[in-house]
């Protein structure tokens, strides 16, 4: 597999993201012909779960009680991770995203045929944060707990996200 970017993003007051993980980028890792159907056998035989297929949430969100995985099987799209101050990607067809709890994404455009298959960690149930102020004492606590994942979600090593992940523990 290429080399994955990593990105960490500070808290920004509203959206927490994560101290310890980086997000991580794997660019062009699945070929075309990876439909949404194989995207989630693959997930799951490599442990992650609760696989969907859609877009992105258009307004910035995050999840904190799970890790979670966005692989992009058709089109492209402008995200923004880590929050309103945080980084802009452009992902297409064939990118990876794992994301750390508490890192914040929204989607600030897509093509038409955008589509990315999601899942999580196995025994990890997401929640739906958006940056409330009500939220962030029990969120904060949320993402120190949440354990690391067993495996990569697409190699199903512990290469490349337990390498980049063991590090910040």
């Amino acid at each position: 597999m290429k080399k994955c970017r990593t990105y960490y993003f500070p808290d920004d007051g509203s959206i927490p993201n994560n101290q310890k993980l980086p997000l991580l980028v794997y660019s062009k890792v699945l070929s075309n012909t990876h439909n949404a159907t194989k995207t989630k056998q693959l997930l799951s035989k490599h442990g992650w779960s609760g696989a969907w297929v859609n877009g992105i949430f258009s307004y910035h969100h995050y999840h904190s009680t799970a890790h979670e995985v966005l692989v992009v099987t058709s089109g492209s799209a402008r995200v923004q991770f880590g929050g309103k101050q945080g980084e802009v990607l452009n992902v297409e067809a064939g990118d990876v995203i794992v994301i750390p709890a508490g890192v914040g994404h929204c989607n600030l455009g897509n093509s038409a045929d955008f589509r990315v298959v999601g899942a999580y960690p196995e025994r990890q149930q997401w929640d739906l944060c958006t940056g409330k102020p009500e939220e962030r004492p029990q969120v904060l606590e949320n993402i120190r707990s949440v354990p690391l994942p067993e495996t990569d979600p697409i190699t199903g090593e512990e290469e490349p996200l337990l390498i980049h992940w063991n590090d910040g523990r």
